[in-house]
């Protein structure tokens, strides 16, 4: 029997294997799921929102194990892993009180002798394909919605993340969602791309590689669904002359570096204004050397390794690449004991004197390294910072409000940030442009890409 193996960055070994699921069982999954779409969809939204509430509430009861669970699949510091349970149910919970305005019928204005109105109902079933970065996170913004509008999800998990998936299938049976309404698979990706093509799938929200888009996009191409994807980024960060040095530092060492910065929205490069330059990459400097890389099991850990030695070697690849070609790495990996070459613990690392001929500065890193260049005005920030392939977040750090929005208006981006970086608002639509992908999550917005508008024309009687 072929199994999913989840591989441990902490030591190397088989964390957690479960059998890749059968023909039979797929067919049985997928059945299922159309057969509780029909009788979910006619449930009220107080009955959908009084269950999920009860997943939140379930889920929390398994904050501690799941932490540690997240520890030993991904290397998530157990210091910092908690706050994605919690973080997930918080977004889980706007979601169930935004529904009400994102699913609301519209009312195009009166008409003598008509009643007219535009409801959301549900596509049907909803297949989410998670990725391991943010485990919870990321498949939350696809699955509550899409419960709440009155869909069925079957949920497959990144091989590295396979528990999370069983979490969940946990915390809705304890909260008593009805069977088919929440189902999870364990497949390979080729059984995952043949899915898509299932006519019982109705719509398939991605978030993953680039490559694996493109895939899932063609897979889907020869049927009339949608399809929502997150990919790649390459976010930057532009300190402008009159931004808090300091402050800025803060926020985005933080934002390049937490869960070892394996975020789509991590800052990756970060432009810094001539006049505030030096003072910049003397206080990240001083910022990243006070991390602390080892076991994320231990609640001394703030940075642990990242998901597998195969990505770190990838990384140090890119930083090797751009030194030899004239970068210049400021982190010394000696003073971080746990950096070991042939592992998945690498020490962060700050790259200066970099331009978008290397890599580094153009291509998705998706680990702890962070490239900063110096610019001259605000014109040299924008022309570098829409010079990628990506578009998910960009941060601006200013004093000047209205400055920052002029400069908002002109990046490609799906979000811009002031003063912040690497960060989500559930009030607001998750987009990306470019190859960072298709379609939105959260927010009400969110619920358009999980319904469809259906039209009631109604001539009343005389």
């Amino acid at each position: 029997m072929s199994m999913q193996q989840t591989i441990t960055p902490v030591d190397g070994r088989v964390y957690a294997e479960r059998p890749f699921a059968g023909e039979n069982h797929i067919n049985a999954v997928l059945d299922n799921a159309v057969k509780a779409q029909a009788q979910w969809a006619l449930t009220t939204l107080e009955q959908r929102a009084a269950l999920c509430s009860k997943f939140c509430d379930a889920l929390l009861t398994h904050i501690d194990e799941i932490a540690l669970e997240l520890a030993w699949q991904m290397g998530r510091p157990v210091s910092q892993a908690p706050n994605e349970v919690r973080t997930c149910v918080d977004r889980a919970r706007y979601m169930i009180t935004e529904a009400p305005a994102g699913l609301a019928n519209l009312d195009p204005g009166p008409k003598d002798g008509f009643k007219r109105y535009v409801k959301r109902t549900p596509l049907g079933v909803i297949f989410v394909i998670a990725p391991w970065n943010y485990p919870l996170l990321t498949a939350v913004n696809s699955i509550i919605p899409a419960i709440m509008a009155g869909n069925t999800v079957v949920l497959k998990h990144a091989a590295q993340t396979q528990l999370v998936a069983e979490r969940f299938q946990q915390a809705f049976d304890e909260a008593g969602l009805p069977q088919g309404v929440f189902q999870h698979l364990h497949v390979a990706g080729s059984t995952a791309e043949r899915l898509v093509k299932d006519g019982r799938i109705a719509h398939v929200n991605f978030t993953g590689s680039v490559p694996v888009g493109h895939a899932v996009s063609r897979a889907a191409a020869d049927r009339f669904i949608g399809v929502g994807l997150e990919l790649g980024g390459k976010d930057p960060a532009y300190v402008r002359a009159d931004a808090d040095v300091g402050f800025a530092v803060d926020n985005l060492i933080d934002g390049a570096f937490f869960n070892s910065g394996q975020s789509c929205c991590g800052i990756e490069r970060i432009y810094a204004h001539e006049s505030v330059f030096d003072e910049f990459v003397e206080r990240a400097v001083a910022f990243t050397n006070t991390y602390r890389l080892g076991d994320p099991t231990l609640p001394e850990t703030n940075i642990g390794p990242v998901v597998s030695a195969k990505a770190a070697a990838f990384i140090r690849g890119q930083v090797e690449e751009a030194v030899s070609q004239g970068a210049r790495a400021l982190i010394d990996p000696a003073a971080f004991a746990a950096d070991k070459i042939g592992t998945a613990y690498m020490a962060p690392q700050i790259l200066i004197n970099v331009d978008h001929s290397m890599r580094v500065m153009t291509e998705e890193t998706f680990g702890p390294v962070v490239g900063i260049m110096k610019v001259k005005d605000d014109e040299e920030a924008i022309r570098l910072m829409n010079d990628s392939e990506y578009g998910l977040t960009a941060a601006i750090f200013t004093r000047d409000v209205e400055a920052a929005e002029r400069i908002g208006d002109r990046v490609e981006t799906g979000t811009v940030f002031l003063n912040r970086c690497d960060a989500l608002d559930p009030a607001l639509p998750w987009v990306g442009v470019k190859d960072t992908g298709r379609g939105y999550t959260l927010s009400r917005w969110g619920y358009e890409t999980l319904t469809r508008p259906k039209s009631y024309h109604l001539r009343l009687p005389a």
